[in-house]
């Protein structure tokens, strides 16, 4: 039985080319695109409802796109049901305030055939000058670019989209162009888009197979690369003309995760038919450095280094040897996890369903667990590590639902 939720959505040496200071966190997995904050982020470790809380912000309907934080504003995707909207805020980063709001699709809400699903699962990215957003509207995989104050520049119709579980992979920015994933069983789809103008200046064709990672945009073996995971397959691009690399077998069907690099080899694991995680060599040869059988089907995987940490669906944290995938240990953290873990040196953030952010310290040697910090009842985004600020987005149930940022730093 499949057992997805893609929402939380849900690269080390290179990065994806956009325009940010040392204190944002510009797209979908921050600064550098592989989880990892900018140095020097002087950072809270522990917080409650009450304590070192700087704001706390009511977001319009429901969604599980993370915080996109660009010098003084942060952006959101979020869905409305009630009004059948699918929109993009603007919070003023001081306050929380709500500057804007832009209603980029109206019309019936898709967001997926699993419970867990969401209208609004991809990340704003930042290009230096405009928003880049990407929804599943009217069967449809449409990216849309808007500018800081909202005003929506371009729309483009990317790719026809058969719903399976949902859709969550966020657009990627790399110099020129805007890279958009949209595997389905409608026929799969990798495009890059002129970020300026949004014309679609190359696509490839996937499989038929459902499937829902980002692009990573990786250096590794020498040369840029931008990868896609799932399919049964690890695929490799030119990002700027779309021309493959390479693709070979090694990945298992569906899967979520956006790859990591270690510069030599790239990580990626899938969550169905079976769990899979395996390191690639990143050089075009198809070689499998090694692999296991460990469930990693959501949450994106973290490289530093020579080490990748994962937090796996269940809540366990791990740490392997990049190179010989040797486990060098395994504790427990919590219990269900979609978002993302996050890193700032060798500490890790990670959130968990239930709203619980676990802090721990994390190198090759030990685990060491630094606090446990509850905010709402529920949260599927992945948090985004600025500065001295962590923001969260979560919801708290009560009588109705309701969504929330919240700005956390020591106060």
């Amino acid at each position: 039985m499949k057992s997805l939720s893609l929402l939380a959505l849900a690269l080390v040496v290179a990065a994806p080319s956009v325009l940010a200071s040392a204190g944002d966190w510009p797209a979908w997995r921050g600064p550098t695109g592989d989880g990892q904050a900018a140095a020097g982020q002087n950072l809270p470790v522990s917080w409650s409802e009450t304590e070192n809380i700087i704001w706390r912000a009511p977001v319009r309907g429901r969604g599980h796109s993370s915080p996109t934080v660009v010098g003084d504003r942060i952006y959101l995707a979020t869905a409305d049901a009630a009004t059948s909207e699918q929109l993009v805020l603007c919070f003023d980063r001081a306050t929380g305030r709500l500057l804007w709001e832009t209603v980029v699709h109206r019309g019936p809400l898709e967001s997926g055939h699993h419970r867990n699903s969401s209208p609004a699962s991809s990340t704003v990215a930042w290009d230096g000058e405009r928003l880049h957003i990407t929804f599943l509207h009217a069967k449809a995989i449409y990216a849309t670019a808007l500018d800081r104050t909202g005003k929506i520049l371009w729309q483009t119709r990317v790719a026809d989209y058969a719903v399976h579980q949902g859709f969550g992979a966020s657009p990627v920015v790399h110099e020129s162009v805007v890279l958009i994933a949209a595997d389905s069983r409608a026929g799969g789809t990798i495009a890059g888009l002129d970020r300026k103008t949004g014309k679609i200046l190359w696509t490839q064709s996937r499989p038929k197979i459902a499937n829902y990672p980002s692009v990573a945009i990786v250096r590794a073996a020498g040369r840029t690369q931008a990868v896609l995971g799932g399919c049964n397959l690890v695929a490799s691009f030119d990002p700027l003309t779309g021309k493959k690399l390479w693709e070979h077998e090694g990945s298992t069907e569906e899967t979520v995760v956006t790859a990591v690099t270690d510069g030599q080899r790239i990580f990626l694991s899938g969550g169905y038919p079976r769990s899979h995680v395996a390191a690639i060599e990143a050089d075009g040869s198809g070689k499998i450095a090694w692999q296991n059988s460990t469930r990693v089907y959501v949450p994106a995987m973290l490289v530093r280094d020579g080490h990748v940490f994962a937090v796996l669906d269940a809540g366990h944290a791990v740490c392997w040897d990049s190179a010989t995938g040797a486990e060098r240990w395994r504790e427990k953290v919590d219990k269900d996890f979609y978002a993302s873990p996050v890193m700032a040196g060798t500490r890790i953030y990670a959130t968990s369903l239930r709203g619980v952010t676990s802090v721990f310290e994390a190198t090759p040697q030990a685990f060491k667990l630094l606090a446990q910090n509850q905010l709402g009842d529920e949260s599927f985004a992945t948090p985004a590590l600025c500065g001295d600020r962590v923001y969260v987005r979560g919801s708290k149930k009560g009588e109705t639902r309701q969504e929330f940022l919240w700005s956390i730093g020591q106060k």
